[in-house]
């Protein structure tokens, strides 16, 4: 069988190739895909060939084709419906860790059931959530917190959503562009431009990606705070303010990577068993402004660059493979 998959091609560029499908296998399962996301931030640094190269194999996700620079099939959110394989999950609808691609062939192992209660289009937030689900255990917030988090992406939001729902804590979503403070409301946490943020926090999350970002995380911790930082820069050089306040405050800056498990819950946790998690989470209407109206996947290659560079908007950019 034949199927489409996104390939970025060179700086700006990206294509939609003919893929052969294989015939699952005992073990195996092909889906098709009904939704997609697209994480911009991730997916703007490898489109824009700005992935280092001493990181080409930890950047690798399940199923890529190609090599970075280019060309590279690309992509892990993809929602869709198993039409073959495993007779348990046959018809069941799946998220799996795949590239852009209409149709695919993978080990039953690697889909996840959606949980009753999370709709397909939802579903594409789980990459997104299992990060933020990872971060949270590196930060380890607590009740009655105040909590910044510092860039009002996706990302950023679904931290805070998080955050918020921790009883009693005070949840602020900061960000430079005042049309995110709608999205930080309807997600239980407050909104401030970063001049009129309140320091003096518990916690800071940055998730900005940007030097200025990190520079407000720092001023806005408190007294011996923490500071997670989930930005990823690529292959750019950022400058952190670290000779001002940070060593007389004694801060902890925190690294937090979704390519590994949180060290606290590590010994217990697989990566599956995070995103399970992840999806479950999803039940939850509240997180439905995230996402953008639907694009076809027909159209992605031409909508592709302004989508990478929208920033002023928060809504995660929708793939609808239904045209397939």
């Amino acid at each position: 069988m034949q199927a489409k998959a996104l390939w970025y091609v060179a700086p700006g560029r990206a294509e939609l190739r003919e893929e052969a499908v294989a015939e699952p296998a005992a073990g195996e399962v092909r889906v098709r895909a009904l939704y997609g996301a697209i994480s911009r931030g991730t997916e703007r640094l490898v489109c824009d060939g700005r992935v280092p190269p001493g990181e080409f194999e930890r950047m690798r996700p399940p199923f890529m084709g190609g090599a970075f620079p280019y060309p590279v099939k690309y992509g892990y959110a993809t929602v869709g419906r198993v039409e073959a394989g495993l007779p348990a999950l046959r018809d069941r609808i799946v998220f799996a860790l795949h590239p852009h691609q209409s149709l695919f062939t993978v080990p039953a192992d690697k889909v996840i059931p959606i949980p009753v209660g999370v709709p397909p289009q939802r579903a594409v937030l789980a990459a997104n959530m299992e990060t933020a689900l990872n971060a949270l255990w590196d930060g380890a917030p607590g009740p009655a917190d105040r909590i910044a988090v510092v860039g009002g992406g996706v990302v950023g939001l679904l931290v805070a959503r998080l955050a918020a729902r921790l009883p009693g804590t005070e949840v602020t979503v900061v960000d430079i562009a005042p049309a995110r403070a709608e999205f930080a409301r309807a997600l239980g946490a407050g909104f401030a431009t970063p001049d009129a943020a309140p320091g003096d926090c518990d916690l800071v999350f940055h998730a900005s990606a940007t030097a200025a970002g990190l520079a407000s995380a720092l001023r806005l911790a408190g007294e011996e705070a923490a500071i997670v930082e989930l930005s990823w820069y690529g292959a750019g050089d950022v400058a952190a303010p670290l000779g001002e306040r940070f060593h007389s405050r004694r801060l902890r800056l925190i690294s937090s990577q979704v390519g590994q498990v949180a060290p606290s819950h590590r010994p217990r946790w697989s990566h599956a068993r995070r995103l399970a998690a992840a999806l479950v989470l999803l039940d939850d209407a509240a997180l439905d402004c995230l996402l953008a109206p639907a694009l076809a996947f027909e159209d992605l290659p031409a909508r592709l660059p302004a989508i990478l560079r929208a920033d002023t908007g928060a809504p995660c950019p929708l793939i609808c493979y239904s045209g397939d």
